[in-house]
């Protein structure tokens, strides 16, 4: 039965504002080499229903559709497609990922977008980050002009549009109930070459969720983690 089917016990969670509260989670680790930080009592679901050996332990390999600019002779910019895939993006490099349900929406504007720029320094210059990217099932256009609203300069955005990606983490599910259609579940992780060696994920993952939890992927959460 596919993970996001199984129901989990829900509790909405406030952003972050006590970073103590890490002792609230549970870590476990696969091998010796991947941690996942999660509310403690999935820890059983995780272990007894297999929800952890579910989590792929590389990142797959996926081409994204994305629209970067162009300098013209006259001056200007236009936009042109560009492909990039996840070993552009992944190998030889230390990066973080953040994964949330969509652009624009409130969650992901007011707190997880530009808590994660205000912070990305920390991530980048004192724990050695060579990027940090957020990754929604979104277009690039999409994805652009949420980028551009929010004036980023320390975070790449990455559409995945057709979801390839979040299949491939094991992280979509259903948003019907809001008319979104498949999304992504809202998680973070560490990729080390393409390999996952951190994962962070929000509590409750199922079709349809009711609530909009957002605390273990927090920036303040995961820097606390690290």
């Amino acid at each position: 039965m596919h993970y996001a089917k199984r129901r989990l016990r829900k509790a909405f969670l406030r952003p972050l504002k006590n970073v103590n509260s890490i002792i609230l989670i549970q870590e476990l680790k696969k091998d010796g080499k991947m941690t996942v930080h999660c509310a403690r009592h999935e820890r059983d679901d995780y272990e007894d229903q297999r929800f952890y050996r579910s989590l792929p332990t590389h990142a797959p390999s996926v081409v994204f559709h994305t629209r970067v600019p162009v300098d013209l002779s006259d001056g200007t910019q236009e936009f042109v497609w560009k492909t990039v895939s996840t070993w552009d993006l992944f190998a030889h490099s230390r990066v973080l990922v953040f994964s949330l349900p969509g652009a624009f929406t409130p969650t992901c504007s007011t707190y997880q977008l530009p808590d994660f720029e205000r912070l990305a320094p920390e991530f980048l210059n004192e724990h050695g980050f060579c990027a940090i990217y957020c990754v929604s099932v979104n277009d690039s256009f999409v994805m652009n002009k949420w980028a551009q609203e929010n004036k980023l300069e320390n975070i790449e955005v990455i559409p995945d549009g057709s979801h390839k990606f979040t299949d491939g983490m094991n992280m979509i599910v259903d948003k019907d109930n809001l008319g979104f259609g498949p999304r992504s579940w809202r998680y973070a992780c560490v990729i080390d070459n393409g390999e996952i060696t951190d994962w962070f994920i929000e509590e409750g993952k199922e079709d349809n969720c009711e609530e909009d939890p957002y605390h273990y992927t927090s920036p303040e959460f995961i820097l606390a983690s690290l």
